[in-house]
């Protein structure tokens, strides 16, 4: 189980990525449509005012049953340890135990 904290951080991160989504796009296309270089300088200068843990780039996947960060898997959202036991308990529909 992750720590706590380190849940809540991310959920903090989740929520601020979320709440400047829209303010980051617009500012964006007013930078790459800009003319003048002062103007980009000031729009630039705004987007760096937004607060750093609302980028995208900073949310980390995690696995909903424990938490964890590492050795996640997208198709299922879960860790490889929850993984494998949910697999060998028949939780999760259409995987198999690979043998050769």
């Amino acid at each position: 189980m992750a720590k706590k904290n380190m849940i809540e951080r991310e959920k903090k991160r989740i929520a601020l990525s979320k709440k400047y989504e829209e303010t980051r796009k617009e500012l964006r296309t007013k930078l790459k449509t800009a003319g003048s270089i002062e103007e980009k300088f000031l729009i630039s200068a705004k987007l760096e005012k937004l607060p750093r843990n609302s980028l995208k780039v900073r949310l980390r996947n995690r696995c909903w049953v424990t938490g964890r960060s590492r050795s996640y898997y997208r198709d299922f959202g879960l860790s490889r340890h929850v993984l494998r036991e949910m697999a060998h308990e028949g939780l999760l529909p259409g995987v198999t135990k690979s043998s050769w």
